[in-house]
Protein backbone atom coordinates (compact mmCIF):
# COMPACT_ATOMS: atom_id res chain seq x y z
CA UNK A 1 0.00 0.00 0.00
CA UNK A 2 1.45 3.52 -1.18
CA UNK A 3 0.03 6.97 0.05
CA UNK A 4 -0.11 8.41 -3.92
CA UNK A 5 -0.89 12.16 -3.38
CA UNK A 6 1.32 14.96 -4.64
CA UNK A 7 1.23 17.09 -1.42
CA UNK A 8 0.79 13.81 1.28
CA UNK A 9 -2.24 15.90 3.16
CA UNK A 10 -4.57 13.38 1.87
CA UNK A 11 -7.42 11.93 4.12
CA UNK A 12 -7.25 9.16 2.03
CA UNK A 13 -5.26 5.65 2.01
CA UNK A 14 -5.17 4.46 -1.51
CA UNK A 15 -4.60 0.62 -2.52
CA UNK A 16 -3.81 -1.14 -5.98
CA UNK A 17 -5.94 -3.34 -6.99
CA UNK A 18 -4.30 -6.22 -6.45
CA UNK A 19 -3.28 -4.92 -2.42
CA UNK A 20 -7.61 -4.20 -2.10
CA UNK A 21 -8.04 -7.86 -3.12
CA UNK A 22 -6.14 -9.20 0.24
CA UNK A 23 -8.34 -7.63 1.99
CA UNK A 24 -11.37 -10.28 1.04
CA UNK A 25 -9.12 -12.44 3.58
CA UNK A 26 -11.87 -15.72 4.29
CA UNK A 27 -15.09 -13.72 3.07
CA UNK A 28 -17.48 -16.25 1.55
CA UNK A 29 -18.20 -15.73 -2.43
CA UNK A 30 -22.44 -16.21 -2.21
CA UNK A 31 -23.22 -15.15 -5.76
CA UNK A 32 -23.01 -17.34 -8.92
CA UNK A 33 -22.52 -16.32 -12.27
CA UNK A 34 -26.34 -16.25 -13.02
CA UNK A 35 -27.49 -14.29 -10.26
CA UNK A 36 -24.85 -11.76 -11.20
CA UNK A 37 -25.78 -11.60 -14.78
CA UNK A 38 -29.45 -10.24 -13.56
CA UNK A 39 -27.31 -7.75 -11.41
CA UNK A 40 -25.33 -6.70 -14.31
CA UNK A 41 -26.54 -3.07 -15.56
CA UNK A 42 -25.95 -2.45 -19.48
CA UNK A 43 -22.13 -2.72 -20.44
CA UNK A 44 -21.21 -2.68 -16.68
CA UNK A 45 -18.71 -6.07 -16.80
CA UNK A 46 -19.22 -8.10 -13.49
CA UNK A 47 -18.00 -11.48 -12.74
CA UNK A 48 -16.61 -13.20 -10.45
CA UNK A 49 -13.41 -12.22 -10.26
CA UNK A 50 -14.78 -8.81 -9.86
CA UNK A 51 -16.38 -9.42 -7.19
CA UNK A 52 -13.92 -11.79 -5.76
CA UNK A 53 -11.33 -8.55 -5.94
CA UNK A 54 -13.33 -6.00 -5.33
CA UNK A 55 -17.16 -6.43 -3.75
CA UNK A 56 -16.03 -9.22 -1.44
CA UNK A 57 -13.59 -6.99 0.65
CA UNK A 58 -15.88 -4.08 0.64
CA UNK A 59 -18.65 -6.42 2.42
CA UNK A 60 -15.97 -7.40 4.50
CA UNK A 61 -15.29 -3.46 5.25
CA UNK A 62 -18.92 -2.92 5.53
CA UNK A 63 -19.81 -5.89 8.29
CA UNK A 64 -17.15 -4.24 10.43
CA UNK A 65 -18.51 -0.70 9.84
CA UNK A 66 -21.67 -2.62 10.59
CA UNK A 67 -20.97 -4.41 13.76
CA UNK A 68 -19.00 -0.79 15.18
CA UNK A 69 -22.23 1.07 14.61
CA UNK A 70 -24.57 -0.92 16.41
CA UNK A 71 -22.47 -0.87 19.65
CA UNK A 72 -22.29 2.44 19.18
CA UNK A 73 -25.93 2.75 19.04
CA UNK A 74 -26.06 0.47 22.09
CA UNK A 75 -23.51 2.70 24.12
CA UNK A 76 -25.50 5.57 23.12
CA UNK A 77 -29.15 4.03 24.35
CA UNK A 78 -27.13 3.27 27.43
CA UNK A 79 -25.77 7.06 28.00
CA UNK A 80 -29.36 8.40 27.52
CA UNK A 81 -31.73 5.29 29.31
CA UNK A 82 -33.53 5.04 26.13
CA UNK A 83 -35.08 2.35 24.09
CA UNK A 84 -35.17 3.60 20.38
CA UNK A 85 -36.80 1.57 17.77
CA UNK A 86 -34.06 0.07 15.32
CA UNK A 87 -32.34 2.40 13.24
CA UNK A 88 -30.93 1.39 9.87
CA UNK A 89 -26.83 1.11 9.12
CA UNK A 90 -27.52 3.39 5.23
CA UNK A 91 -24.99 3.47 2.79
CA UNK A 92 -25.10 6.01 -0.30
CA UNK A 93 -23.68 5.66 -3.59
CA UNK A 94 -22.87 8.09 -5.88
CA UNK A 95 -21.48 9.57 -9.07
CA UNK A 96 -21.81 9.88 -13.12
CA UNK A 97 -24.55 8.86 -15.56
CA UNK A 98 -23.45 5.52 -16.54
CA UNK A 99 -20.41 5.07 -14.05
CA UNK A 100 -22.71 2.06 -12.87
CA UNK A 101 -23.86 2.52 -9.64
CA UNK A 102 -27.15 0.70 -9.92
CA UNK A 103 -24.62 -2.26 -10.46
CA UNK A 104 -22.33 -1.72 -7.46
CA UNK A 105 -26.21 -0.79 -5.56
CA UNK A 106 -27.95 -4.40 -6.75
CA UNK A 107 -24.58 -6.24 -5.77
CA UNK A 108 -24.03 -4.93 -2.46
CA UNK A 109 -27.18 -5.76 -1.57
CA UNK A 110 -26.84 -9.01 -2.88
CA UNK A 111 -23.57 -9.69 -0.64
CA UNK A 112 -24.91 -8.02 2.44
CA UNK A 113 -28.18 -9.94 2.69
CA UNK A 114 -25.77 -13.03 2.60
CA UNK A 115 -23.99 -12.35 5.62
CA UNK A 116 -24.20 -15.10 8.56
CA UNK A 117 -27.08 -12.90 10.46
CA UNK A 118 -29.43 -12.54 7.25
CA UNK A 119 -29.86 -9.43 7.46
CA UNK A 120 -32.50 -7.07 5.67
CA UNK A 121 -30.85 -5.30 3.04
CA UNK A 122 -33.35 -2.69 1.12
CA UNK A 123 -32.15 -0.61 -2.05
CA UNK A 124 -34.00 2.89 -3.54
CA UNK A 125 -32.76 5.09 -5.91
CA UNK A 126 -33.19 8.75 -6.01
CA UNK A 127 -34.74 8.71 -9.05
CA UNK A 128 -37.79 8.34 -7.77
CA UNK A 129 -37.57 12.06 -5.80
CA UNK A 130 -37.17 13.52 -9.29
CA UNK A 131 -39.91 15.82 -9.62
CA UNK A 132 -42.31 14.46 -12.27
CA UNK A 133 -41.97 16.01 -15.97
CA UNK A 134 -45.19 17.85 -15.84
CA UNK A 135 -43.42 20.34 -13.15
CA UNK A 136 -39.49 19.85 -14.97
CA UNK A 137 -41.88 21.08 -18.24
CA UNK A 138 -43.19 24.15 -16.28
CA UNK A 139 -40.17 25.09 -14.72
CA UNK A 140 -38.50 25.13 -17.39
CA UNK A 141 -35.81 22.39 -16.07
CA UNK A 142 -36.15 19.27 -18.69
CA UNK A 143 -32.91 20.04 -19.60
CA UNK A 144 -31.44 20.29 -16.04
CA UNK A 145 -32.50 16.73 -15.36
CA UNK A 146 -30.92 15.08 -13.13
CA UNK A 147 -29.25 18.27 -11.46
CA UNK A 148 -30.08 19.34 -8.13
CA UNK A 149 -32.88 21.42 -8.49
CA UNK A 150 -34.63 18.86 -10.44
CA UNK A 151 -35.26 16.76 -7.31
CA UNK A 152 -38.13 17.17 -4.75
CA UNK A 153 -35.23 17.64 -1.36
CA UNK A 154 -37.73 18.16 1.14
CA UNK A 155 -39.72 14.83 0.17
CA UNK A 156 -35.99 13.04 -0.05
CA UNK A 157 -34.97 14.34 3.15
CA UNK A 158 -38.20 13.63 5.13
CA UNK A 159 -38.06 10.27 3.55
CA UNK A 160 -34.14 9.33 4.91
CA UNK A 161 -35.37 11.22 8.10
CA UNK A 162 -37.84 9.04 9.07
CA UNK A 163 -35.96 6.03 8.30
CA UNK A 164 -33.40 7.31 10.92
CA UNK A 165 -36.36 7.84 13.64
CA UNK A 166 -36.78 4.09 13.47
CA UNK A 167 -40.66 4.77 11.51
CA UNK A 168 -42.16 2.03 9.34
CA UNK A 169 -43.19 1.63 6.88
CA UNK A 170 -41.45 4.53 4.96
CA UNK A 171 -42.57 5.07 1.54
CA UNK A 172 -40.08 6.21 -1.43
CA UNK A 173 -42.04 6.94 -5.40
CA UNK A 174 -40.58 4.71 -7.90
CA UNK A 175 -39.10 6.14 -10.79
CA UNK A 176 -39.68 4.14 -14.57
CA UNK A 177 -36.81 4.40 -16.28
CA UNK A 178 -39.51 3.62 -20.13
CA UNK A 179 -41.37 6.62 -19.35
CA UNK A 180 -38.92 8.58 -18.04
CA UNK A 181 -41.17 9.78 -15.43
CA UNK A 182 -41.86 9.20 -12.03
CA UNK A 183 -45.06 6.61 -11.74
CA UNK A 184 -47.83 8.53 -10.29
CA UNK A 185 -49.29 6.43 -7.13
CA UNK A 186 -46.54 4.04 -7.14
CA UNK A 187 -44.54 3.44 -4.14
CA UNK A 188 -41.85 1.17 -2.44
CA UNK A 189 -42.48 0.57 0.98
CA UNK A 190 -39.22 0.11 3.13
CA UNK A 191 -39.96 -1.40 6.32
CA UNK A 192 -37.48 -1.19 9.76
CA UNK A 193 -34.32 -3.41 6.94
CA UNK A 194 -31.32 -3.38 8.98
CA UNK A 195 -29.43 -1.89 5.83
CA UNK A 196 -30.69 0.49 3.37
CA UNK A 197 -28.72 1.82 0.21
CA UNK A 198 -29.13 4.64 -1.75
CA UNK A 199 -27.87 5.35 -4.73
CA UNK A 200 -28.37 8.51 -6.80
CA UNK A 201 -26.29 10.92 -8.99
CA UNK A 202 -26.39 13.89 -6.28
CA UNK A 203 -26.34 11.87 -2.52
CA UNK A 204 -23.21 13.35 -1.56
CA UNK A 205 -23.93 16.81 -2.36
CA UNK A 206 -23.29 19.75 0.41
CA UNK A 207 -23.40 23.12 -0.42
CA UNK A 208 -22.64 26.84 1.33
CA UNK A 209 -23.47 26.88 4.85
CA UNK A 210 -26.51 29.17 5.70
CA UNK A 211 -25.60 32.35 7.58
CA UNK A 212 -26.02 32.38 11.52
CA UNK A 213 -26.24 29.15 12.05
CA UNK A 214 -29.40 27.75 10.64
CA UNK A 215 -30.13 24.44 10.15
CA UNK A 216 -29.80 22.90 6.78
CA UNK A 217 -29.46 19.17 6.77
CA UNK A 218 -27.82 17.05 3.63
CA UNK A 219 -28.70 13.80 2.12
CA UNK A 220 -25.50 12.49 3.15
CA UNK A 221 -26.00 13.80 6.32
CA UNK A 222 -28.37 10.60 6.92
CA UNK A 223 -25.46 8.32 5.78
CA UNK A 224 -23.40 5.51 7.93
CA UNK A 225 -20.90 5.30 4.86
CA UNK A 226 -20.73 6.50 1.58
CA UNK A 227 -19.31 5.04 -1.63
CA UNK A 228 -18.32 6.88 -4.81
CA UNK A 229 -17.67 5.53 -8.54
CA UNK A 230 -14.94 7.43 -10.70
CA UNK A 231 -13.88 7.24 -13.96
CA UNK A 232 -12.57 10.12 -16.48
CA UNK A 233 -14.94 12.05 -18.62
CA UNK A 234 -13.60 10.65 -21.93
CA UNK A 235 -14.28 7.03 -20.67
CA UNK A 236 -18.01 7.66 -19.19
CA UNK A 237 -18.82 9.20 -22.25
CA UNK A 238 -17.99 6.50 -24.42
CA UNK A 239 -19.91 4.49 -21.95
CA UNK A 240 -22.98 6.74 -22.28
CA UNK A 241 -22.85 6.32 -26.51
CA UNK A 242 -22.66 2.57 -26.28
CA UNK A 243 -25.59 2.74 -23.61
CA UNK A 244 -27.30 4.96 -25.94
CA UNK A 245 -26.77 2.46 -28.93
CA UNK A 246 -27.94 -0.29 -27.18
CA UNK A 247 -30.97 1.03 -25.79
CA UNK A 248 -31.78 2.44 -29.43
CA UNK A 249 -32.48 -0.93 -30.24
CA UNK A 250 -34.31 -2.62 -27.21
CA UNK A 251 -35.95 -0.37 -24.94
CA UNK A 252 -36.08 3.10 -27.46
CA UNK A 253 -38.11 0.73 -29.74
CA UNK A 254 -41.24 0.28 -27.21
CA UNK A 255 -43.76 2.90 -28.37
CA UNK A 256 -44.05 3.61 -24.71
CA UNK A 257 -40.57 4.89 -23.99
CA UNK A 258 -39.92 8.18 -23.70
CA UNK A 259 -36.61 7.88 -26.28
CA UNK A 260 -38.64 6.18 -28.75
CA UNK A 261 -38.02 8.79 -31.31
CA UNK A 262 -34.66 7.58 -31.23
CA UNK A 263 -34.93 4.14 -32.04
CA UNK A 264 -34.93 4.49 -36.07
CA UNK A 265 -31.78 6.61 -36.01
CA UNK A 266 -28.69 5.29 -37.76
CA UNK A 267 -25.88 4.65 -36.21
CA UNK A 268 -24.13 7.92 -37.22
CA UNK A 269 -26.89 10.09 -35.86
CA UNK A 270 -27.48 8.17 -32.41
CA UNK A 271 -23.97 8.68 -31.76
CA UNK A 272 -24.29 12.83 -32.58
CA UNK A 273 -27.57 12.75 -30.49
CA UNK A 274 -25.50 10.72 -27.38
CA UNK A 275 -22.39 13.06 -27.45
CA UNK A 276 -24.64 16.04 -27.72
CA UNK A 277 -26.92 14.81 -24.62
CA UNK A 278 -23.78 14.00 -22.88
CA UNK A 279 -22.59 17.08 -23.13
CA UNK A 280 -25.24 19.38 -23.01
CA UNK A 281 -26.42 18.00 -19.96
CA UNK A 282 -24.77 14.99 -18.36
CA UNK A 283 -21.13 16.51 -18.70
CA UNK A 284 -22.36 19.74 -17.27
CA UNK A 285 -24.07 18.04 -14.33
CA UNK A 286 -20.71 16.14 -13.42
CA UNK A 287 -18.30 18.90 -13.73
CA UNK A 288 -20.88 21.40 -11.83
CA UNK A 289 -22.54 19.08 -9.16
CA UNK A 290 -21.31 15.65 -8.83
CA UNK A 291 -17.48 15.51 -8.90
CA UNK A 292 -17.02 17.98 -6.59
CA UNK A 293 -18.75 15.44 -4.09
CA UNK A 294 -15.97 13.00 -4.86
CA UNK A 295 -13.99 13.60 -1.74
CA UNK A 296 -16.76 13.50 0.75
CA UNK A 297 -17.44 10.04 0.02
CA UNK A 298 -15.87 7.20 2.78
CA UNK A 299 -15.03 5.18 -0.23
CA UNK A 300 -13.86 5.79 -3.95
CA UNK A 301 -13.60 3.45 -7.04
CA UNK A 302 -12.08 4.35 -9.39
CA UNK A 303 -12.75 2.39 -12.81
CA UNK A 304 -10.76 2.35 -15.91
CA UNK A 305 -12.54 1.76 -19.94
CA UNK A 306 -12.55 -2.06 -19.24
CA UNK A 307 -15.12 -0.92 -16.46
CA UNK A 308 -13.08 -2.72 -13.61
CA UNK A 309 -11.74 -1.30 -10.31
CA UNK A 310 -8.25 0.00 -10.50
CA UNK A 311 -8.04 1.70 -7.64
CA UNK A 312 -9.87 2.06 -4.34
CA UNK A 313 -9.53 5.09 -1.30
CA UNK A 314 -10.59 4.18 1.60
CA UNK A 315 -11.00 7.59 4.08
CA UNK A 316 -8.79 7.43 7.35
CA UNK A 317 -10.49 7.26 10.59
Amino acid sequence: MEQRTEDGLSPYRIFSRAEWAEKRADTPMTLKSDEMTRLRSLHDRLDMTEVEEIYLPLSRLLSLYVAATQRLFLAQQNFLGTEDAKVPFIIGVGGSVAVGKSTTARVLQALLARWPNVPKVDLITTDGFLYPNAILEREDLMEKKGFPESYDLPALLRFLSDIKAGRHPVRAPVYSHLTYDVMPNQWIEIDRPDILIVEGLNVLLGGTPPKGGKAIPYVSDFFDFSIYLDAGEDVLQGWYVDRFLTLRGTAFRDPKSYFHRFATLSDAEAIETATSIWRRINLVNLRENILPTRQRADLILTKVESHLVEEVALRRL
